[in-house]
């Protein structure tokens, strides 16, 4: 779970990104050479890997992006398509998209070029040891590289879909390079400015992202791998309290939560937790303490809340951490906004309910591929 847009500034100023082309390098890369290594990027730059746990129909493979990154990427469906693009959250990985990119790639169900990144410090992508390596201008430089080597200098995706953390940086891609999607599909992520305004005024709120003060602690991956990863399953069934920060919850049944699933959970989290938590490290959209103020230090200016294009939200309404009032206000900065509210389900709806997934997001994409 992720605590909204992050890279902002700790200081109680309003903060101003600078709109780019393309993202701004960072450091020891040469700008000048950004753009014109991305038309190097061919079969010589990527490695195919495999996994004997996943389904042989994923293509697997390396992806080098130009100023020194590599993400581990899933795709089903031909290159030359028009692109749908998934963003995971923490603490999952690419793979939790499998179905939907198995389904969105079929010629009956639209034919996609479907990719699925594990983004940095996850899994088999590259896992930066500096915090600061985690903050959004750099996360976003990722996603708009590999946009660019799957779509080319000038065709946008069809659209980014994502999830928790993988949300993040699509608020920021759709805000700051609307150009390269033509839509925008949200699943429980929040977007900056109701999220800010709930750390600031909501106490419910508050409670719920209490977590996010532990996961920002130097021992928290120790602490989430200990006894087989037990506080992190604990999470992804609603039991552990002490991470979701809200006591008075009871367990609820997580059937979704197989054991063959648990296994593929518990080969990401080996391969190590720091990278995910690092994204925590990096933001200060985090709930007040006595010795951090978190996101009351933070004013965003309106511009780096307005998201430009087309957007699909699907918000979990029982989801312990981003609670619903998170979607209120939304208008104020998505003129063409879709707000499906999805009863019964978690945070973790794309494993609950991933047929409803498909079938809100299908109905989305329609207007846009007749």
């Amino acid at each position: 779970m992720w605590p909204s847009c992050c890279g902002i500034g700790r200081t109680r100023k309003t903060v101003h990104l600078p709109r780019h082309k393309h993202p701004p390098s960072p450091p020891k890369t040469n700008p000048k050479r950004w753009t014109s290594d991305l038309s190097r990027i061919t079969a010589d730059r990527f490695t195919a890997w495999s996994d004997p746990l996943l389904n042989p129909s994923i293509q697997t493979w390396q992806q080098a992006l130009p100023h020194g990154i590599t993400l581990s990427c899933r795709a089903c469906g031909d290159k030359g398509r028009p692109v749908l693009m998934f963003l995971h959250g923490f603490p999952e990985a690419a793979f939790v998209w499998d179905e939907l990119l198995e389904h969105f790639s079929r010629p009956e169900n639209g034919g996609y070029r479907c990719v699925a990144p594990n983004l940095r410090g996850y899994e088999h992508s590259s896992a930066p040891t500096d915090v600061k390596d985690y903050r959004a201008k750099f996360l976003v430089q990722d996603i708009a590289a590999l946009i660019e080597v799957e779509c080319g200098p000038h065709q946008p995706l069809a659209a980014l879909v994502a999830h928790d953390w993988g949300g993040a940086v699509a608020w920021s891609v759709a805000n700051t390079h609307h150009e390269r999607l033509c839509q925008l599909v949200i699943i429980n992520s929040p977007h900056p400015g109701p999220f800010v305004h709930a750390m600031r005024n909501n106490p419910a709120q508050q409670a719920a992202s209490a977590y996010m003060n532990f996961l920002i602690q130097p021992d928290a991956a120790s602490q989430l791998s200990a006894n087989g990863f037990r506080k992190l399953f604990g999470f992804l069934r609603g039991n552990d309290h002490e991470l979701s920060g809200m006591h008075s919850l009871t367990a609820r049944a997580a059937p979704w939560l197989t054991p063959e699933l648990e296994n593929r959970y518990r080969e990401v989290w080996g391969q190590g937790l720091q990278g995910g938590l690092n994204y925590y490290r990096a933001s200060p959209l985090r709930p007040p303490s006595p010795k951090d103020p978190g996101a009351a230090a933070i004013a965003l200016p309106p511009e780096m809340l307005h998201i430009a294009v087309p957007t699909l939200v699907l918000w979990a309404q029982d989801d312990i951490a981003l609670l619903p009032c998170l979607t209120e206000g939304l208008d104020q900065h998505i003129p063409d906004l879709k707000l499906i509210p999805l009863p019964g389900a978690t945070h973790w709806v794309v494993h609950e309910q991933n047929e409803r997934v498909i079938s809100e997001i299908s109905a989305f994409l329609k207007p846009a591929v007749q």
